[in-house]
């Protein structure tokens, strides 16, 4: 199972509401993205949002940044939002990214969490599933052909044109990211791409069915199990003490959740509702190493995952201790899972 770190490059807002200049954040995370490399994390993602609480707006250029100061790290976008953007452009900028860091680019592609995209590109909310499902059947057709001949409804139609540069090994691997859907887990597994679910809130356990659903396509539509891959995306943070890491950590990280809420029509994030999560069976990864091991062995045991990516940076804690939980998930927390995966 790899083991690595996803963000979405949340701005650090202080308590009166003043937002971190998001060229300071910017620099904090390639700073971030070198140590995770250092401490031998297997990969980093990093998402695609339009909102004045994140720093990022194109993953790609993030990674190209961070594939010249890293040697080993797998880098890739969680998620670059497909919907509203080019396929052809997209795989253009991934290839790039690809040669430059030596082959270790990925692309995850999603709907997105948010909306903003949509109206910024000139794209329409009534087309969301259709956008999707489009554009990826594009994408997909762009990583295994040099050279294509392509017609849509959104998109200019392309007539035997080249899309260059190619990828390392003429290959991008793309991965698609889900939330809760059947529509989005058998679309994954008919088209034999792995997935990372979003297990963001609630009982993990919750998610099992479509896990196995998951399975249960990719093995009916004949692709190869040993190339069979799935992960999940879960929001952590990591520290030497459980009790201070969660009582630092509490006051960002709901402050976050009633952002996003108050557009969505959520109650206001309760204290109970932090403590359930990061119970035993809980979604949330908040802690010391100990108890951090065990939750993410617990993952690896009921969903047989190939990867799990910790989303480190909700709300916006400090790069102090975004650094010190780096630190911890690479030299204590990674080494145990790994040891223990091989028994």
């Amino acid at each position: 199972m790899e083991l690595g770190i996803g963000m979405f490059g949340d701005l650090q807002i202080s308590a009166n509401g003043e937002v971190q200049p998001a060229q300071q954040r910017l620099q904090e995370i390639i700073e971030e993205i070198k140590l995770m490399d250092d401490v031998g994390l297997d990969f980093y993602g990093i998402g695609e949002h339009h909102r004045p609480d994140y720093a990022v707006s194109s993953p790609e250029i993030i990674l190209a940044a961070a594939s010249t100061v890293t040697k080993n790290i797998k880098l890739s976008s969680a998620v670059s939002v497909l919907s509203s953007s080019d396929p052809v452009k997209l795989y253009q900028s991934f290839a790039t990214i690809d040669l430059i860091s030596n082959g270790r680019a990925e692309l995850m592609a999603g709907r997105g969490s948010f909306i903003e995209s949509f109206p910024l590109f000139g794209f329409n909310l009534q087309d969301y599933d259709e956008l999707y499902e489009e554009k990826l059947e594009l994408l997909l057709k762009i990583n295994e052909n040099a050279k294509i001949s392509w017609k849509g409804k959104f998109r200019p139609e392309l007539a035997n044109q080249e899309v260059l540069p190619r990828a390392v090994n003429d290959h991008l691997k793309i991965w698609v990211a889900v939330g809760g859907t059947p529509e989005s887990v058998e679309r994954a597994g008919r088209l034999g791409l792995p997935v990372m679910f979003a297990i963001i809130g609630g009982q993990p356990i919750q998610f099992k069915p479509l896990f196995d659903y998951y399975k249960k396509v990719y093995e009916a539509y004949g692709h190869d199990m040993n190339k069979f891959e799935v992960g999940v995306h879960m929001h952590s943070l990591f520290g030497d003490n459980s009790k201070e890491t969660a009582d630092y950590y509490y006051p960002l990280y709901s402050a976050q959740m009633n952002r996003v809420g108050r557009s969505r029509g959520w109650p206001p994030y309760q204290p109970n509702q932090f403590d359930a999560g990061r119970s035993k069976s809980g979604a949330l990864i908040i802690g010391d190493a100990s108890e951090s091991i065990d939750k993410i062995l617990a993952m690896e045991e009921t969903f047989g995952l190939t990867r799990f990516s910790a989303h480190m940076d909700v709300g916006g804690p400090s790069h102090a201790a975004m650094m010190k939980s780096i630190e911890i998930f690479g030299t204590q927390i990674a080494p145990k899972v790994r040891e223990a995966l091989k028994k």
